[in-house]
């Protein structure tokens, strides 16, 4: 795996898949800023990699401001705080059911809109979006997180457009991973997807190996770096690993 340089900011990076995202940028070279809510989860993480913490709401225009003037210059943004909820639609407090867009689509709008000014003006940067499966997959009945992450996949590729050429925007899915939000949700015998898979996919985008990729929706498990360095070309040709309506 490419060993890499620079600043990352790993929003939600307290626990969980992002503390493990943060653990392996720091294991490549990169200084982590690690951001969350629970200021003794990122002090924990921050003090492991040998980073730094930040108290973060990313749902809070004025605290993501905050907390990018005092990351400074960032060359790398994960935006991986996402939250969800149980229940049916008609039966969540609506408030409730709101937060998780709040979470999962402002949030990534309050952080892309902080990191893209700085980048564009030293001319580097990328950004991860952690969208989920949720966003596709038939048979789902939650509609708050599988609709909020529909959204967040589609900015990430129109945010990809409107950067083409200057800063590359990613959205992956880190599959199914045994986290605190999914713990009880899922059966023993589920498909999880090893924790160590979203990390080195996220490692592996920001070595700036597959700019070419921007905008399309990789899974950590199903497209690792070893398989997508021979299919770059073919992913572009036929338009793959994007959600598109397509006629008979």
């Amino acid at each position: 795996m490419p060993e890499l340089e620079g600043v990352a900011l790993v929003t939600g990076g307290g626990r969980g898949i992002g503390a493990n995202v943060a653990r392996e940028l720091a294991a490549a070279g990169m200084e982590v800023v690690v951001a969350a809510r629970s200021r003794d989860q990122v002090e924990a993480v921050a003090e492991e990699t040998g980073g730094r913490a930040l108290e973060l709401d990313v749902t809070s225009r004025e605290s993501v401001e905050r907390a990018f003037a005092e990351a400074g210059p960032v060359d790398l943004l994960v935006a991986n705080a996402g939250t969800g909820n149980r229940g049916t639609a008609w039966e969540l407090d609506p408030d409730d059911w709101w937060n998780v867009f709040e979470v999962n689509v402002r949030g990534v709008h309050l952080c892309c809109r902080a990191a893209i000014p700085g980048m564009l003006e030293r001319g580097r940067g990328r950004i991860v979006i952690v969208g989920s499966g949720s966003a596709y997959l038939p048979g789902a009945t939650e509609t708050g997180y599988t609709a909020s992450k529909a959204a967040a996949c589609r900015y990430g590729e129109t945010l990809a457009n409107a950067l083409r050429d200057r800063i590359p925007v990613f959205v992956i899915s880190p599959g199914l991973v045994r986290t605190a939000m999914t713990e009880g949700s899922f059966a023993d015998d589920a498909p999880w997807t090893p924790p160590e898979c979203a990390p080195r996919l996220v490692r592996a985008l920001a070595s700036g190996e597959f700019d070419a990729l921007a905008g399309r929706y990789l899974h950590a498990e199903h497209d690792p770096p070893e398989s997508l360095r021979g299919r770059v070309d073919e992913i572009l040709e036929h338009d793959w690993n994007a959600i598109r309506l397509r006629r008979p």
